[in-house]
């Protein structure tokens, strides 16, 4: 028998997107492909070698082991931490040769010799970086005054790139498009960049030097809607098995709490997938699963290590038999996209939730990789 789940990651998928997302850049704009938090799941490593081949030139991520991870791998791309760092964490990210971001003054005193900083400016998210764009100018200053760092550049982050029809977006941008203007003539040459993987496809004036694409690289739309309209490729299937099948009377129910119950006489399949898995149990009685081909219905509460699928009175199943819970059997697909609107949360939440009893495996358009 397989694997009690498996997500299949195709790499190939990864490199064709980021091929997508290197089309949609204007004239001196490059791809940084952002593989925090496991590659959104994916798997950070496979993830990051696929992203370079498809073209990327910078690796993004989150915390200082993220950096270690990538390095230790042999990947030797331009390498930026975005997130807060504690001192420890700093000695880390610069053992990784990793860039890192600043917006203090007082950050940039505690910084190991040769460190590369990209200062930030808040322009909206109202998280980390600093409103105050003099305050940024004076970080900048401090930075490429010191002999043993280097100024290497300058970032913003939107808040609502993936909302169309939002104005915010465009007060970010104009924002930072004056900081930026004030950046190149002050410290020339830096690289600057603002654009996360919705307003790479949404606004080619959000490009700058860098966009930072993570949700898109693995064929999630940043949109929540169907990543075919935006020429996106799936990455990730999620895969488990028919573990058990077994008739259910009118009257009988499955799981923890009775939450089914039959209306009439049906056959039900068991699978050892749950929210021990990632598989969460806010789906329960809400998710459909793809069984010889057919869309099954979750039904009953989502344990920790199984669901039950309502196979219909004239099922054929039979135990071994592949359930997917997102990508495609037959004629039919689950995205990414449909788990998150049942769970009434985004694609990133999807895939990133998956636990690490969840076996990856990768391949290349079908070729074990």
């Amino acid at each position: 028998m397989p694997a009690r789940a498996v997500a299949a990651v195709n790499l190939s998928a990864i490199e064709r997107n980021c091929a997508r997302l290197r089309r949609e850049l204007r004239a001196g704009a490059r791809l940084a492909a952002v593989v925090k938090a496991n590659g959104y799941g994916h798997g950070a490593v496979p993830a990051a070698r696929a992203a370079l081949a498809g073209g990327a030139e910078w690796l993004c991520v989150a915390a200082a082991h993220e950096a270690s991870e990538l390095r230790a791998a042999g990947l030797e791309a331009p390498l930026l931490v975005m997130g807060a760092l504690s001192r420890e964490e700093l000695e880390v990210a610069a053992a990784a040769s990793a860039d890192v971001v600043a917006w203090r003054e007082a950050f940039v005193e505690r910084l190991p010799a040769g460190t590369r900083v990209h200062v930030k400016l808040d322009t909206g998210m109202g998280r980390l970086g600093t409103r105050d764009v003099e305050e940024a100018r004076r970080v900048a200053e401090r930075v490429a005054a010191r002999d043993h760092l280097t100024l290497a550049g300058a970032m913003t982050h939107f808040a609502t790139a993936d909302e169309r029809g939002d104005d915010f977006f465009g007060r970010q941008l104009e924002r930072f498009a004056a900081f930026a203007e004030l950046m190149r003539a002050e410290h020339p040459g830096i690289v600057l960049h603002a654009a996360n993987s919705a307003a790479t496809l949404r606004e080619p004036a959000a490009h700058f030097d860098l966009v930072r694409c993570g949700v898109a690289i693995y064929g999630l739309d940043p949109f929540q809607e169907d990543p075919a309209a935006q020429d996106l490729e799936p990455a990730l299937e999620l895969r488990s098995w028919v573990a058990d099948v077994k008739p259910c009377a009118a009257g009988e129910s499955a799981g923890y709490g009775r939450r089914f119950v039959a209306e009439q006489e049906t056959v039900l399949g068991v699978l050892p997938i749950g929210y021990g898995d990632g598989w969460r149990r806010a789906l329960s009685n809400d998710a459909d699963v793809l069984v010889r081909g057919a869309r099954r219905p979750l039904v009953g509460t989502v344990s920790m290590d199984n669901v039950t699928v309502d196979l219909g009175p004239h099922a054929t199943a039979a135990p071994g038999d592949e359930a997917v819970l997102i990508g495609a059997q037959g004629s039919e697909r689950i995205l990414a996209e449909e788990v998150a609107r049942r769970l009434g949360t985004i694609n990133y939440e999807v895939t990133t939730g998956l636990l690490p009893r969840v076996e990856r495996v990768y391949h290349r358009d079908g070729r074990p990789e």
